[in-house]
């Protein structure tokens, strides 16, 4: 990994050490909890792009970003269109 330029070596090195102390149940609690943030945000991101979207039609646009839109497709079919019945008031 190439060295941090916003980070002292000195910080740097106990930033190491206190990674290599942490028990791995804490690392993967860590990382679970950045996993779940990142797809808050891009739920977020959907839904100021999408705003009429259903929840179904925001995750299935969730999976396109995730895994991409030919496998996405492939594992759960095409991004199910909007039903206009639902704009109507």
């Amino acid at each position: 990994m190439p060295p941090l330029t916003d980070t002292s070596p000195e910080a740097r090195a106990l930033q190491i050490q206190l990674l290599r102390e942490t028990p791995v149940w804490r690392k993967l609690e860590l990382m679970t909890g950045l996993i779940d943030m990142t797809r808050a945000l891009a739920l977020s991101s959907l839904r100021a792009d999408h705003p009429t979207a259903t929840e179904a039609e925001l995750h299935r646009l969730l999976a396109d970003r995730l895994l991409g839109r030919e496998l996405a497709t492939a594992v759960y079919g095409p991004v199910p269109k909007p039903d206009s019945s639902s704009d109507a008031i």
